[in-house]
């Protein structure tokens, strides 16, 4: 009974995290400053191949699945399945989320404000990997990356964790320059997504609802 109970409160948390995270990388989108990296990367994907953003992430996270089950060194049914099943309703409330934004004009607020925004942004991508990593039910591909790197390759550490899982993202960034000339939503938050959104996650994991705990799979 006790573990049926916490397994309805990890799902409510893991509901309320999706859309909480899928809305916060949209308001890094649009505050036009620099996107999360993943997302970033995502962006100019899009603009390369020239396909809606959200059927991008999509194709994007399925590729990302297959790579995870290579870290695994094993097929994990029960991982592959939870990664899909996150990104179908993740990648489109994001090209949902984008889209509601743009009337607000954040990109003509000026550039103080544009980064704030963008901190706030990354402050609730951060609270929400944090919140539905520690759900485990089922997790986006680019952050289950993070988790597997973090927990089976890394001590623990989340910092690390999620810096080697920026390295495709940045590397597919630089390829997509070099086609197109051009770059996109790459900026003050890019960099403070790389150097500091792993130091965010692992103190929301203490700070932020602390009785949830890491239920670990690895």
């Amino acid at each position: 009974m006790e573990a049926k109970r916490d397994y309805r409160r990890r799902l409510g948390y893991l509901a309320f995290a999706i859309v909480f995270i899928a809305a916060a990388n949209a308001l890094m989108v649009d505050s036009n400053v620099g996107s999360a990296v993943w997302m970033a990367s995502g962006v100019n994907i899009s603009k390369l191949i020239k396909v809606d953003y959200g059927t991008t992430l999509f194709f994007y996270a399925i590729i990302v699945s297959v790579v995870n089950q290579l870290l695994l060194k094993k097929f994990d049914g029960h991982v592959f399945i939870s990664n899909l099943l996150f990104s179908v309703p993740f990648s489109y409330l994001m090209g949902f989320f984008t889209k509601l934004y743009l009337p607000l004009h954040i990109e003509r607020l000026g550039l103080f404000w544009q980064v704030v925004i963008d901190i706030i942004g990354l402050l609730g991508v951060s609270i929400g990997a944090s919140i539905y990593q520690r759900c485990n039910i089922i997790q986006h591909p680019n952050d289950e990356l993070a988790y597997i790197l973090r927990f089976k390759y890394l001590h623990g550490s989340a910092g690390w964790g999620q810096v080697f899982s920026y390295l495709p993202p940045v590397i597919i960034m630089i390829v997509c320059y070099f086609i197109t000339g051009k770059i996109y939503s790459v900026g003050i938050g890019t960099i403070l997504a790389i150097f500091f959104q792993g130091y965010m996650i692992g103190k929301a994991d203490f700070l932020v609802i602390p009785s949830l705990k890491h239920h670990y799979n690895l």
